[in-house]
């Protein structure tokens, strides 16, 4: 099996788009990805002639190079397209740029500021449109994410995994949704005037009844590292934040991941961040280059994942 045939053309704005069933199975076919690609099977001809559109307003690393090989090795093509060369950058309409687009192109992959863009070109595009972060979620992410804590640690049920620092973030949004979906157990340790947006948590919480999960909000970063198996955390300031660094950095310093925080988890606890990492404000260095970080085999796994996602929405 190289698709999963139900998400076939399908949208994926957010974890919440895909059912209990269809994420389990994307995160399966993404171990099928990974282990083809380590038996030296890097290419395969599955999406020939298959051209996706990449629209970034934001700068990225990771998503960005792990979508254009990704459709490379499955021998697809991509398109970049930055916001400022496209007629979007002089007030073109979204919702016009999505009925052009589709005539041209199998696919839109955005990373936008805001997830109303996505919203808008998947109502007007019929084709196929994917969120590569918006200051909501970070689906993309999530799936490589659970990918990871499932490879090194196999039963998620088992698992007690923190996320420390802003509980609004896309990809603590994501996670979160994902965990709860699988039926893990995750606590977010985050200030006042941080928790999670509210529709979302309403969401996790539901899927954490429904699958035997537990989603919780505590403010003591020591309560949420206690015993944990996995220690997460992000950047403070995310693109287009920067005029509340100082505020954030003071209001987080409290929930820096250091040696002290993870003393406090369980001895083999593996350390989980997207990346690109702040060293001296959400994480400390010892942390980050400590045996426990597995942060490099996290942003390897995008690829695979991408890969399953193309295959599963183009095929």
């Amino acid at each position: 099996m190289i698709s999963i045939k139900s998400l076939r053309g399908r949208d994926i704005l957010s974890i919440a788009d895909l059912s209990r069933d269809e994420l389990r199975s994307l995160i399966d076919l993404s171990f099928k990805m990974k282990e083809l690609y380590y038996n030296g099977i890097k290419f395969l001809n599955v999406l020939n002639g298959k051209t996706v559109a990449l629209i970034f307003e934001k700068h990225s690393t990771r998503t960005r190079v792990s979508l254009q090989v990704a459709l490379h090795q499955l021998g697809g093509s991509s398109l970049y397209l930055s916001a400022q060369e496209l007629q979007l950058a002089r007030g073109e309409p979204i919702k016009d740029t999505a009925r052009v687009l589709e005539r041209y192109v199998d696919g839109i992959v955005a990373r936008v500021y805001s997830h109303r863009s996505l919203v808008e070109l998947a109502e007007y595009a019929k084709i196929p449109v994917v969120n590569a972060l918006s200051d909501v979620e970070h689906p993309l992410q999530a799936l490589a994410d659970v990918m990871t804590i499932i490879e090194l640690k196999k039963d998620l049920k088992k698992l007690k995994i923190a996320f420390f620092g802003d509980g609004r973030d896309n990809v603590a949004h994501s996670l979160m949704l994902a965990v709860a979906m699988l039926g893990g157990t995750i606590y977010i340790s985050t200030p006042p005037g941080y928790d999670p947006d509210r529709e979302i948590l309403r969401n996790a919480l539901a899927y954490a009844n429904e699958s035997g999960g537990y989603v919780t909000v505590v403010r003591d970063p020591v309560e949420a590292a206690k015993g944990a198996d996995v220690i997460y955390t992000d950047v403070w300031v995310s693109m287009g934040q920067e005029n509340e660094r100082e505020k954030r950095v003071k209001d987080l310093m409290k929930y820096q991941v250091n040696t002290e925080l993870v003393s406090h988890a369980k001895s083999d606890y593996i350390f989980m961040h997207c990346l690109p990492a702040h060293r001296g404000e959400e994480v400390t260095e010892g942390v980050i280059e400590s045996k426990n970080s597995v942060v490099w085999i996290q942003a390897e796994n995008r690829l695979h994942t991408a890969k399953a996602v193309f295959a599963s929405i183009l095929i």
